[in-house]
């Protein structure tokens, strides 16, 4: 088994791109997700009210697919020393099946030293979550503040 070892921002290089390990979208996953916030909206926990949605059948959660997006890049090839999310920009762009299952990937796309903290770098990670078919799913862009090796 291959060790991989986090980045630091000055080993980001703009351009690397990464694809994660599959996610399992399952009944279980979303009933659990439901049950964490609160949210049980019928199109993701009653299979009978979905059926009557433009969807057909239930859908995971929005934030569900951007939640496991997120925990995906943790376990990917490319991943970078713990720091700071400093938010997403994302956007909805299909439904998220049960049954499906789903990867992010995901590239440096900007790359710049904090203006705020000396030590540590700024990142723009563009991704998308993606399902089985090759479908995007959801999309958009992570920034994240990541140290500096030379800190």
């Amino acid at each position: 088994m291959t060790t991989i070892e986090d980045k630091y921002w000055d080993d980001a290089v703009v351009g690397e791109a990464c694809i994660s390990p599959p996610y399992e979208v399952t009944e279980a996953r979303v009933m659990a997700y439901a049950d964490l916030t609160g949210d049980h909206t019928p199109v993701h926990t009653d299979e009978a009210y979905a059926r009557t949605t433009p969807f057909g059948t239930r859908v995971a959660h929005g934030l569900f697919g951007l939640s496991v997006a997120d925990g995906l890049k943790t376990k990917s090839d490319m991943r970078f020393m713990p720091g700071m999310s400093l938010g997403w920009e994302w956007s909805f762009v299909g439904p998220i099946k049960l049954g499906d299952t789903v990867r992010v990937k995901f590239h440096v796309g900007t790359k710049r030293e904090s203006k705020s903290r000396p030590g540590w770098g700024i990142l723009v990670l563009p991704s998308e979550l993606i399902n089985q078919r090759g479908e995007v799913v959801q999309k958009g862009e992570h920034r994240v503040m990541v140290p500096r090796r030379s800190s």
